[in-house]
């Protein structure tokens, strides 16, 4: 594909939990803003947070070649380490954020409302990588607040949110420590469920003892009940890469 004014990049985590929401974001986007296009690649990140300046420098560079290839001269991310990279390192591309793009485009019609007859609270965990992005914060709250859903804002919410326990490679590095953050994070929460959009944070709420869905799931998933079948933490990291590949093969047949 080229001369793809706009370019969609849902990241890693995403991907790798949930392709069929990878596939109906894009496709959304692409019947609100034609001729939209997609890119799967890491940004880079994870290098960068464990000081490998140069691999990082090497993956960013690979993902640039990709984004100039395509023409984009915006990024659409749903991923806020993405959203913060690339605003970074990519300067002459608009960098914007899904969260913030929803309310300015609407949701599809069909999906304004289903959850008015929920009997879930689902408590907001904000990522605390965008903990100063209040347009992100109201975007988000702005989208729950049309599906119909009901809501809880933890003691420590929007600019005061707390790490889930997945930031800065914590969860390699010492494990123990991670699983201490995750229930702590959940323990303020009086909700039995969770809501986030970040796909790794939701897993860190899993592991902290809640239900949790991605933002996502809200959105192109069933309505959430008590009684729903919520999603668990991958049964191994080769079920998360065949994620990534059905995700990939879902970008194909979405971009046709």
């Amino acid at each position: 594909m080229s001369n793809t004014k706009r370019v969609f990049i849902p990241g890693c985590s995403l991907p790798s939990y949930n392709p069929q929401a990878v596939e109906a974001t894009l496709s959304f986007l692409r019947d609100k803003l034609p001729g939209t296009g997609a890119i799967l690649k890491c940004c880079g990140k994870p290098t960068k947070a464990l000081g490998q300046s140069e691999k990082f420098k090497e993956r960013y560079g690979e993902l640039q070649a990709e984004i100039d290839r395509l023409g984009a001269e915006e990024i659409i991310v749903a991923c806020q380490s993405c959203f913060l990279t690339m605003s970074e390192y990519s300067p002459n591309q608009k960098v914007t954020s899904l969260w913030e793009l929803i309310p300015q485009i609407g949701l599809p019609k069909e999906v304004i409302g289903k959850g008015k007859g929920s009997d879930i609270t689902f408590a907001i965990h904000d990522s605390c990588s965008t903990r100063d992005r209040h347009s992100i914060h109201e975007g988000i709250r702005w989208i729950i607040n049309e599906l119909g859903y009901k809501t809880e804002e933890p003691p420590h919410t929007k600019a005061t949110a707390k790490c889930c326990g997945f930031g800065g490679m914590v969860v390699p590095a010492n494990p123990e420590l991670a699983k201490k953050i995750m229930e702590a994070r959940t323990a303020e929460v009086k909700s039995d469920y969770m809501v986030t959009y970040c796909a790794a944070c939701r897993e860190s709420m899993v592991k902290g003892g809640k239900k949790s869905v991605h933002i996502l799931d809200l959105v192109f998933g069933p309505v959430w009940t008590s009684n729903s079948e919520f999603p668990v933490v991958p049964s191994s990291p080769i079920a998360s890469w065949a994620n990534r590949y059905k995700s990939k093969k879902a970008i194909a047949k979405v971009l046709g």
